[in-house]
């Protein structure tokens, strides 16, 4: 009866962790010769793990991102796709996010630009930063509807204390000249103390061209090159590749033939 109240008491206290590692001590045979230090030891431990895995759950849900199963460790180095493992390792497990450094990706499409800035972004989340993913041609019309609200100003500071900001199909259409003052701001309050990762399919040297007001274009270019990291993908589109593999499937071929 006794351990029932505390259990119910730690839940209270939301140590909930701590209450589920007790109640499986509870059930092992050998926690009996173990001692208290021990015990409460694993306990804390439990509790800390607990703890760490919500705030991971917490954080990919707020982050929003394209791809929230995509990891680092899953990515694909063949040499044709112009990616070094142990550069995307090295930079992952760098303070890139906390030195607020921006990533460019470039490449053509479904060369696994969205993919690896989600698994980076995956890996910041893991790491406990907060993330947001935005794709950019619909961000236009979402800004839009905050400046007819008036949520925009809001929206913009809390944006500018979330630690990576992915912005997605950088440079894929047309942008007016409200959409470049709004994403002036938007680099402006994170430049040099928050992450930004950038994905397009137009090469870097030719951003500034698409941004179109010449003076804004120095100003935001500016603010992100700042401290980048650049990665080119390359190769066949990946998607193309895993339709061969379905046809395959269906078809019982070997998509290498």
């Amino acid at each position: 009866m006794m351990m029932q109240t505390t259990l119910a008491q730690l839940r209270t206290l939301k140590l909930n962790g701590l209450a589920t590692g007790l109640e499986e001590q509870l059930t092992q045979s050998g926690m009996a010769g173990m001692s208290f230090e021990e015990r409460l030891a694993l306990l804390i431990d439990r509790e800390v793990h607990y703890r760490t895995d919500r705030r991971l759950v917490r954080l990919l849900k707020q982050a929003h991102l394209k791809y929230p199963q995509a990891a680092i460790e899953d990515i694909n180095v063949r040499p044709s796709r112009g990616i070094d493992r142990s550069v995307v390792m090295s930079l992952a497990l760098g303070d890139w996010v906390s030195s607020g450094h921006s990533i460019l990706i470039t490449g053509a499409t479904g060369s696994g630009k969205s993919w690896l800035a989600c698994a980076l972004a995956q890996y910041a989340c893991r790491r406990g930063f907060s993330a947001t993913y935005l794709r950019v041609p619909r961000l236009q019309e979402e800004l839009r509807v905050m400046h007819g609200s008036g949520t925009f100003v809001k929206w913009l500071m809390q944006l500018a204390k979330t630690d990576v900001l992915v912005l997605d199909d950088w440079g894929m259409g047309a942008i007016d000249s409200a959409t470049r003052s709004d994403l002036l701001e938007i680099i402006d309050d994170r430049s040099a103390t928050r992450a930004t990762i950038l994905t397009s399919q137009l090469p870097i040297e030719h951003w500034h061209a698409w941004i179109g007001d010449a003076t804004i274009a120095d100003a935001l270019l500016d603010r992100v090159m700042q401290r980048h990291h650049r990665f080119t993908l390359t190769g066949e589109s990946l998607r193309r590749g895993k339709t061969k593999e379905a046809q395959s499937e269906v078809s019982g071929t070997d998509p290498g033939e």
